[in-house]
């Protein structure tokens, strides 16, 4: 039994030892039953070992496979891309051959007519826009240099495009931000002056387009100088030569250095820097892109360092300005009808046309009778000298002793032109062309009287054979009347336009047409004038009709000045303007005027001694009118 229990026991131990081993393979210890170790099954650290050694051998296979079929994915890649770009590049193909350079919009290629005076100071413009045209070669070359370092320094060898400025563009829009500009000089031109001004990616597309083929088709000049005459520069004024007006009152082709950069500095917010020059702010911080701008030219090469050092911020005019209407206006009428007729075309056309017409008038002259006009009906030395000495040459009328009635309104027309020569200078018809554009000097028929009386019993030619017989001439007729006798009896007709020029190209200069209308004798007896010494003072002449009318005409063989006051009861409702006195005052009125204004067009001529140069337009000897049309 001990022996069977032994062998027994011993297959029982062997069985336990069996089962205690197996359990310590497993993480188990005596004592703890099966399974019921703290390591035991799955969540033991050999099941965790195990689960990590194939997470590694998955990881290894998979980095194997990766490097495997790395080549082929990338081939792949490859191959999507370049075909993807491929499609791009060809859709670019075709967009680019399809697109055409559209023609420049209407209203860029309006262009506005300017007015000058006989000095080429600014008189106004007609037409829709404040442009002219003008080739580049009348752009200094260092004022083309400013704006490109002011707008795109690479303009001279870049594509036309910005690639960067496009994709910051596309990314603001397709992200709602703000506008982005950067953009090239020949993408402002397209933009500005081929193109709708919308921000779209297609809009931006086209504009890209454009401008690589318009830098592929026309030359770097041309592009800049389709940019310098459509960009706006503010003060109403798009391109260069409105702006050097506006901004200095000087042609493009005389800007100087300084100007021209300010000009340049400009474009960037014309809105904002356009009152540079009335605001200190806008000044302060439009001086400081000046600087910037022309250290890039120094920088460049554009200009050269003692240029750079000898630059002053420029004084601009003032903005915004004075109204025109109340006498330029009357000007530019007479002026846009004459030079329509010159050319035989319509005034319309002149408007929209782009011209320069230098006109026969003296700004200075004119603004100095407007204020003599408007305010001085008394002399400083005392009124009534004034009103004797008027009422004297009027032929003893007592105006002091007239008295008025309700409103009277008194219209005063001057005449100033040249005998001989035909070309007036003063033209003064009306206190304000907005309240009244009839002009009275030149359309105005007022009563002669015994204005007229120094002609009567001559034989007259055309055309003056109906003076006489002239109840009402208007002041312009009556002031080339005695600007015939001034200058022997050779009339010469009146003009108003000196020349007329486009695009830097003479389209039209005037010539004194003359002719005799009248007898030397007959001209002599008139002009009572010693012509044969320098210094004899001009001839007055006065006039009336009743007490309605006052006419003053003063010459010599330099000049002719006429002034006629007229006075009427203003039309009201249905009833029509009426006749009137003219009041006391008109007789001090008129030698204010008559004075002030001889006194300012001969003060122009500055000694310089008119006997020194024949004129062409005169008879043999006689000497050249002081303000003959240069």
């Amino acid at each position: 039994m001990n022996g069977a229990d032994v062998d027994t026991g011993g297959r029982a131990g062997g069985t336990g030892v069996a089962v205690i081993a197996d359990d310590h393979d497993r993480g188990g210890s005596p004592g703890h039953g099966p399974g019921r170790g703290p390591g035991r099954g799955r969540h033991g650290a050999g099941g965790r070992g195990r689960l990590m050694a194939g997470l590694r051998r998955r990881l290894v296979k998979r980095r194997i496979r990766i490097r495997r079929t790395r080549g082929r994915r990338l081939r792949r890649a490859l191959v999507v891309l370049l075909a993807l770009l491929a499609n791009l590049v060809g859709a670019a193909v075709v967009a680019y051959h399809l697109t055409k350079i559209p023609e420049p919009h209407p209203e860029t290629a309006m262009q506005s007519t300017v007015f000058v005076d006989d000095h080429g100071d600014y008189l106004g413009r007609r037409g829709p826009v404040d442009r002219q045209e003008i080739p580049l070669s009348q752009v200094p070359r260092y004022v083309q240099e400013a704006v490109i370092a002011a707008e795109n320094r690479s303009f001279r060898s870049d594509t036309g495009i910005s690639p960067r400025a496009i994709a910051r563009a596309a990314w603001a829009t397709v992200s709602g931000g703000d506008r982005q500009g950067g953009s090239t000089i020949t993408q402002q031109y397209v933009k500005n002056a081929l193109l709708s001004p919308e921000q779209t990616l297609s809009r931006k597309a086209r504009e890209a387009l454009i401008s690589i083929k318009l830098d592929r088709t026309r030359s770097k000049d041309e592009i800049l100088q389709g940019y310098l005459n459509t960009v706006y520069f503010g003060r109403g004024a798009a391109g260069i030569q409105s702006a050097a007006r506006n901004y200095f009152g000087v042609d493009a082709k005389d800007l100087t250095v300084s100007q021209g950069a300010a000009l340049a500095s400009v474009i960037n917010i014309p809105s904002y820097y356009e009152k540079a020059g009335s605001d200190p702010k806008v000044t302060a911080k439009l001086v400081d892109r000046w600087e910037w701008v022309l250290d890039a030219m120094a920088h460049s090469g554009a200009i050269t360092s003692a240029q750079r050092a000898g630059a002053r911020f420029p004084a601009f005019r003032f903005y915004p300005p004075g109204d025109t209407d109340g006498q330029r206006q009357y000007l530019i009428d007479a002026a846009a009808s004459e030079a329509a007729d010159r050319l035989g075309i319509t005034e319309d056309q002149l408007a929209r046309g782009g011209y320069t017409v230098r006109t026969t008038f003296d700004l200075t002259a004119q603004d100095a009778t407007a204020e003599l006009a408007a305010d001085g009906t008394e002399k400083k030395t005392g009124e009534k000298t004034g009103e004797k000495a008027a009422d004297a040459k009027a032929g003893g009328k007592k105006r002091a002793e007239v008295k008025t009635s309700g409103d009277v309104r008194v219209h005063t027309a001057v005449v100033a032109l040249v005998p001989g020569d035909g070309a007036v200078r003063v033209l003064y018809g009306g206190a304000d062309y907005a309240s009244q554009p009839f002009n009275d000097a030149r359309d105005g028929a007022v009563e002669a009287g015994t204005a007229l009386q120094p002609f009567s019993g001559m034989k007259l030619l055309a055309p003056l054979t109906d003076l006489t017989r002239t109840a009402a001439p208007t002041p312009l007729r009556l002031a080339s009347a005695y600007a015939t006798a001034a200058a022997h009896g050779v009339y010469a007709t009146p003009y108003t336009v000196a020349k007329i020029t486009r695009a830097g190209r003479t389209l039209y200069e005037a010539h004194p047409r003359t002719r005799t209308a009248m007898t030397r004798a007959d001209a002599g007896m008139i002009a009572k004038l010693p012509y044969g010494r320098l210094d004899a003072a001009p001839a007055t002449r006065t006039g009336a009709a009743g007490l309605r009318t006052l006419w003053q005409t003063t010459y010599d063989e330099h000049l002719t000045l006429t002034v006629a006051l007229f006075a009427e009861h203003p039309a009201k409702g249905k009833k029509a303007a009426l006749p009137a006195p003219l009041p006391y005052t008109a007789g001090s009125r008129s030698l204010s005027v008559s004075e002030g204004v001889w006194s300012k067009i001969v003060g122009t001529a500055e000694g310089h001694d008119p006997a020194a140069e024949p004129n062409p337009g005169l008879p043999t000897g006689q000497t050249k009118p002081i303000l003959a049309t240069r």
